[in-house]
């Protein structure tokens, strides 16, 4: 039955499918216009952004889902660094070059800190693991140096969980640490470093509510590794040795550092508001409508930065006019076809997620759903840049919607691939997780490929030149019959998932089960 009305929907005769990519298409044009000015948080453009969704909202005829019609308000703190007031100085190497060297990602001021370094491998607490890099007293006080990533013979979940923001600072802070300067290793940086550090000044931000101020570290660094044997100097130790252990899953080494570091850091603090954008398309059993199936999307992206080649826009079009673009399309899809769930679907549009998945962590912690969110799909820069013969799941194997993607790919005999690439901790970097958090199953989202394919060098080389790049804009080739296929895919798996008896749930040996209520 699903496949047969997506099918009707969507345009499933091939002359079709290209009309409804098309239409898709269209969102992605408006919110990825330069006009829009890469919708950065608290903007004028992304309210454009925001205004714009909650019309397509109305006119796919979503009820308002949140306090204040669709749009749920969420604060925010937004941290701008003044970098020629702030400083870092090595005791044995004198003055670092911020942005060539190193950059600050503190989010509140530093007045002349001045520790000594220690080196803690990956810099992780895993008790599920019976592992830890942060024994000893030798940590208080200090500052930590870890090498991103983690133990290959511990689970990528396990790996991905511990190694976010928040948990790790609340496992550097209950050890005592003053402050964290993270070495990305070369060989699993998504960006390389010239983008990164051209992108330092950027704003960041907080949640302003309270709630969330828990896990945070006031000082941290992000170091080159290309320079990272300055920082080691004296030590014994260099960064090469460092990166063979981790690529050849060798014990990783712990040692004192045999230099300080002073940091000095100032940055300025302002209240700003954004807001979520929630539409809700109600049940038809008296019961199952109490319980919401989330499709979701983000609506922010980075703004405006320095110019490469004349153009400083961020436009996001991938990263994630495509996905918001998607769940519009959804949501006129099932009004167009008359299609009733029994479930309840939640519609939702996220602030803040390049910051941190702060909209969606805001909403999770206080959704505007009247009733129990059991499931949530959500499409963050899924990259129709090809046709669609492999759709990559993350979370494919963690709960029952990997069965429910399966059959709903089936039926236009798309293959279904489990994450390719689980050390990028992608299940983890995106909305889904703030919804796994709570107890929620879901799924995200790639267009799949096969090493070696042409497909896989278009995905390589995207991230390499586009990921957060002024490139993710209008001017890139995009596959828009393959995007009318996927949302055709995500329609069957809503309709499944929405009329299925039971709700979803993580399968027993999942990691993510600890957090289910």
């Amino acid at each position: 039955m699903a496949g047969a009305v997506l099918l009707a929907t969507v345009g499933g005769a091939a002359t079709n499918w290209q009309a409804a990519g098309k239409q898709w298409w269209s969102h992605v044009q408006y919110l990825a216009d330069d006009k829009l000015e890469g919708r950065n948080v608290g903007s004028p453009g992304y309210e454009a952004a925001a205004d714009y969704v909650v019309t397509q909202f109305e006119r796919a005829g979503l009820a308002p889902g949140a306090q204040s019609g669709y749009s749920q308000p969420v604060g925010f703190t937004r941290v701008t660094l003044n970098e020629s007031a702030s400083r870092l100085t090595l005791s044995q190497g004198g003055l670092v070059a911020l942005g060539d060297e190193a950059f600050i990602t503190s989010v509140a001021n530093v007045a002349d800190l001045n520790a000594p370094l220690v080196f803690v491998g990956y810099g992780l607490d895993i008790p599920e693991a019976n592992y830890s890099d942060l024994k000893g007293d030798g940590l208080k006080g200090s500052i930590a140096v870890y090498l991103a990533g983690g133990p290959a013979e511990i689970s990528s979940e396990l790996r991905a969980h511990h190694s976010s923001g928040s948990e790790r600072a609340g496992a550097l802070k209950a050890a005592g640490v003053v402050g964290a300067i993270g070495i990305p290793n070369p060989r699993t940086m998504d960006i390389p470093w010239g983008r990164q550090t051209a992108n330092r000044l950027l704003p960041r931000m907080m949640l302003s509510d309270s709630v969330f101020a828990e896990r945070s570290i006031d000082f941290s660094t992000t170091w080159n590794p290309e320079k990272a044997d300055r920082l080691l100097a004296g030590s014994g130790h260099t960064i090469a040795e460092i990166l063979d252990a981790a690529d050849h899953n060798k014990p990783m080494p712990h040692f004192a550092l045999a230099q300080k570091l002073q940091a000095h850091v100032e940055v300025t603090q302002e209240k700003i508001q954004s807001r979520n954008i929630v539409g809700v398309r109600a049940g038809s059993d008296p019961q199952l409508k109490k319980e919401f199936v989330v499709i979701s999307a983000h609506l922010d992206h980075l703004g405006v930065g320095e110019k490469v080649n004349g153009d400083g826009i961020f436009n996001g079009a991938m990263d994630d006019a495509s996905g918001v673009a998607s769940v519009i399309e959804i949501a006129r899809a099932l009004k167009s076809a008359r299609i009733k769930t029994k479930r309840s679907i939640l519609f939702l549009t996220v602030t803040g997620e390049e910051k941190g998945l702060l909209g969606s962590n805001y909403f999770a912690r206080y959704p505007t759903a009247r009733g129990t969110i059991v499931a949530d799909i959500n499409m963050d820069m899924f990259l129709p840049l090809f046709p669609l013969h492999y759709l990559e799941v993350q979370g494919l194997n963690e709960s029952t919607l990997g069965d429910d993607i399966r059959a709903a790919a089936n039926g236009l005999h798309v293959e279904i691939q489990a994450d390719k690439e689980p050390n990028a901790n992608r299940f983890i970097r995106s909305d889904q997780y703030s919804f796994i958090r709570t107890g929620v199953p879901a799924l995200a989202f790639k267009f799949g490929w096969v090493p070696g394919s042409p497909e896989a060098k278009i995905y390589k080389d995207w991230y390499r030149d586009r990921y957060h790049a002024v490139g993710d804009d209008l001017m890139q080739p995009v596959d828009l019959q393959a995007a009318a296929q996927f949302d055709a895919i995500l329609i069957s798996l809503l309709e499944r998932v929405a009329d299925a008896p039971q709700r979803p749930h993580w399968k027993a040996e999942s990691f993510f089960r600890q957090f289910a209520r």
